[in-house]
């Protein structure tokens, strides 16, 4: 079965939409496609989006887990240690979920993953 929807954007709070788009678009390297002047939407994947907006109400940023998935982990880790990021967990396995994976911290303080799975989704 096919999902009934084409796209995913989740919107987010962000205090400092600057150093939230440089962190997006310069550090990740994810291109900005929609700027609405108080949001900004970055493409992910050909239907998957993030969006973060300062005119939304200020959650606080736990809870949430973004997570990116890539097969190249351990490149990621090594490109964004280069760029002066800072990792809360190196590219470990997780044998519970059959992932490979290492977190961070976006600007705004919301918690990024990169993971493979052992096995893909599809």
């Amino acid at each position: 079965m096919t999902s009934p929807f084409e796209q995913l954007i989740p919107f987010l709070y962000t205090p400092d939409l600057e150093q939230t788009s440089r962190f997006y678009a310069r550090t990740l390297g994810l291109p900005l496609v929609r700027d609405q002047g108080t949001c900004r939407i970055f493409r992910v994947a050909p239907s998957a989006y993030l969006g973060f907006c300062t005119h939304l109400d200020s959650p606080r940023p736990t809870g949430i887990i973004l997570t990116l998935v890539s097969d190249d982990v351990d490149d990621w880790y090594k490109r964004l240690i280069s760029l002066g990021v800072e990792f809360i967990k190196p590219p470990t396995h997780n044998a519970q979920y059959r992932i490979y994976h290492c977190f961070f911290k976006d600007p705004n303080g919301y918690l990024l993953e990169i993971q493979r799975f052992d096995q893909p989704l599809e």
